[in-house]
């Protein structure tokens, strides 16, 4: 099992920049996907931005030029740098581990945007 904590959410002022960080521990195998997700009130769950172990990323059209997703594998970190945010970015955001033995999701960390 991997526990996954979040942190670095805030509220911030619309064009305002972020950093998301989470912490993975317990059992973590390579290869490894790690990423962050995020979820509007009356919304479904959406991915954001996602980094294998093998460095290789994925981003939703709406953050790419934007968001940057990065990893430090030998301290079990993911981050997501946010730049240029806007009201619509306003979520709770997800960090999420994923192996071939499994997922696991953290607790989630409030971002609002204020305009």
């Amino acid at each position: 099992q991997v526990q996954l904590v979040e942190s670095g959410g805030s509220l911030v002022q619309a064009g305002g920049s972020l950093t998301l960080s989470c912490a993975a521990s317990g059992s973590i195998f390579r290869p490894n996907v790690m990423g962050w997700y995020r979820q509007a009130p009356g919304k479904q769950r959406d991915v954001v931005a996602t980094m294998t172990s093998g460095s290789s990323t994925v981003y939703a059209d709406s953050v790419k030029g934007r968001f940057t997703i990065s990893r430090d594998n030998a301290k079990n970190m993911v981050y997501l740098q946010m730049n240029s945010l806007k009201s619509e970015d306003t979520a709770v955001y997800y960090c999420q581990y994923s192996s071939r033995y499994g997922n696991s999701w953290g607790q989630g960390t409030q971002v609002t945007v204020s305009s």
